[in-house]
């Protein structure tokens, strides 16, 4: 297919998505209200209605829902191609996959057996009548978990990856390449730091950075100052790509909440305030045996977490109304996945009796609730920055730190909330418990990982192998959850900014590699794989971006 076919096909994908959304009937509506005003004239009738829309704000919104568009479709190719093979071309990642879907959706169904409970049921009116009562309270409940567990853990997953061969590969024919050092033997195209430093040129050593230039001892008025007046610019020009390209030099606090969804299109009209009523009122009415794994996981993460324990309401409600959201179905058409199904009660195994279970086609496991927790922060912390900016007690650049505030600030805020952490699901997480050869998925980092260290630090490498600690076995926990959970809340997010700049999870793996390679010293001296987990057992000191540029543009490779 040459280029210009290509472009063909991709705008002809583009606009018949667009067609059928709601911004396009918006746009439609104001077209054609247009017309009544007397600047409009039917000699330059064309004309006047497009620069109507541009002066209105229209093809802006329009511009942003075109970008979202091309960072999310299938890339263009031959029609007549199986949807399969277009997300995924690899058989062997294909076959691996629905192998994978089945082995969790039995354990699901298992788990529903052992319990005796359904996988969904109707409310009582009582229970409902209850439940609406305590929305704002879910903490306090304390429902019986201790039979209830994770369908599968990160460590299973791994297992899978690691099992993972094409059998059309020869491995003896991989000359220079040191793979069978490594756990991942799959032959996929992983970028080197070369490659890596043409890639990520924003973050050398002679760029600002937020997470660097902001805690430098130099006057505020050399960086932060400057740089969070642009910021402030580009989202008062609504510009999805400026914001992309502002944010690969990391997102002012104040500003993060309003770049993020800038770059994600996520509008929060009031189309979308609706639509997360809608999925209140579903998780209400209906009861789910995923809730009850939705439950325990918050339970055994955010609410043992001194800081992220206020906010475990709120990720009750966002992920038990993700987990009821049919609009994430949509991810389905470009992952290697598909939806999990089940078989309506009573209606034997026919197909025409099958439905998507749970309704959002994703099955929570074991660590799923620290994508959203995150979020969450970075939504609480943008409101008390926005408070203390009315009442002047912020600095120049908002560094507002995890500060207990009154939740009152949070109640409005809920369906933006929403819409952030869906976005950011639905085009960077659901990559990493996906098997695919996607450069940003799971299985390409962890090759990438293991080609980063052995190709700048052999000897740790193989010191670790002889010990039999191999690095992924402890940096695989790390990057299935894009080390949310692990870093500092402040770090994380400043490492979230660069996926987000540079709409890749690439980034993860190559921190990854330069904390092993910060930890190298301690790492040498190891003699089992609980010594070496125990040197990298808390990363909550690390500061991402140094370790970043000192990995990526400070060392001779």
């Amino acid at each position: 297919m040459d280029e210009g076919s290509e472009l063909s096909l991709t705008i002809a994908q583009i606009v018949q998505r667009l067609k059928g959304s709601h911004l396009h009937s918006q746009i439609e509506r104001q077209a054609k209200e247009c017309l009544h005003q007397p600047e409009i004239k039917l000699e330059s009738l064309k004309e006047d209605v497009r620069s109507f829309l541009k002066t209105s704000g229209w093809e802006r919104q329009l511009q942003n829902a075109v970008y979202r568009e091309l960072h999310v479709q299938l890339p263009p190719s031959h029609p007549v191609a199986p949807p399969e093979h277009l997300k995924e071309p690899l058989a062997y990642m294909r076959k691996t996959q629905a192998s994978w879907e089945k082995r969790v959706l039995k354990s699901l169904n298992s788990m529903s057996t052992e319990l005796g409970v359904p996988l969904a049921r109707m409310r009582p009116a009582a229970e409902q009548k209850e439940l609406s009562n305590k929305w704002n309270e879910m903490g306090t409940d304390e429902p019986d978990l201790t039979s209830v567990r994770p369908v599968y853990a990160p460590k299973d997953f791994l297992e899978v990856l690691i099992s993972l061969r094409n059998p059309n590969h020869d491995s003896s024919e991989d000359v220079g390449v040191r793979s069978h050092w490594g756990l991942i033997q799959v032959p996929l195209n992983v970028r080197d730091i070369p490659q890596l430093r043409q890639a990520y040129s924003e973050l050398n050593l002679t760029s600002g950075q937020l997470g660097i230039d902001d805690h430098a001892d130099i006057h505020p008025d050399m960086f932060e100052n400057e740089y969070v007046q642009i910021g402030k610019k580009v989202v008062l020009e609504q510009d999805s790509a400026a914001a992309q390209q502002y944010s690969r030099q990391g997102c002012p606090t104040g500003l993060r909440a309003d770049l993020w969804a800038l770059i994600l299109n996520s509008t929060n009209q009031p189309q979308d305030v609706m639509y997360y009523e809608q999925l209140t009122a579903g998780v209400i009415q209906h009861d789910l045996l995923v809730d009850n794994l939705i439950y325990k996981d918050v339970k055994l993460t955010a609410s043992n977490d001194d800081y992220y324990f206020v906010f475990e309401d709120f990720l009750y409600q966002v992920l038990l109304c993700f987990s009821r959201d049919t609009a994430v179905l949509e991810h389905f058409k470009y992952n290697s996945a598909t939806p999990p199904k089940s078989f309506i009660q009573g209606k034997g195994e026919d197909e025409e009796c099958a439905v998507v279970y749970p309704p959002n086609g994703v099955i929570p496991f074991h660590g799923f609730s620290m994508y959203g927790e995150y979020i969450l922060h970075l939504l609480f912390i943008t409101l008390i920055c926005k408070r203390n900016h009315a009442r002047a007690t912020c600095n120049s650049v908002c560094l507002c730190g995890p500060t207990v505030a009154p939740l009152c600030f949070l109640y409005n805020e809920p369906s933006k909330l929403y819409s952030v952490f869906r976005e950011m699901y639905s085009r960077y997480f659901f990559r990493l418990h996906s098997i695919s050869s996607s450069p940003s998925g799971i299985v390409s980092l962890c090759l990438q990982f293991e080609r980063l260290l052995q190709t700048h630090l052999p000897q740790l490498f193989y010191h670790l192998r002889q010990i039999e600690a191999q690095p992924l076995r402890i940096a695989f926990k790390w990057m299935v959850r894009a080390f949310s959970g692990y870093l500092s809340s402040d770090q994380l997010l400043l490492l979230w900014d660069r996926i987000l700049g540079y709409d890749s999870l690439e980034v993860v793996a190559v921190l990854a590699a330069a904390v092993f390679a910060f930890r190298a010293e301690n790492l040498m001296e190891v003699t089992s794989l609980a010594s070496a987990e125990a040197v990298l057992a808390d990363l909550s000191t690390l500061k991402v971006m140094p370790l970043i540029q000192i990995f990526l543009f400070a060392t001779a490779i």
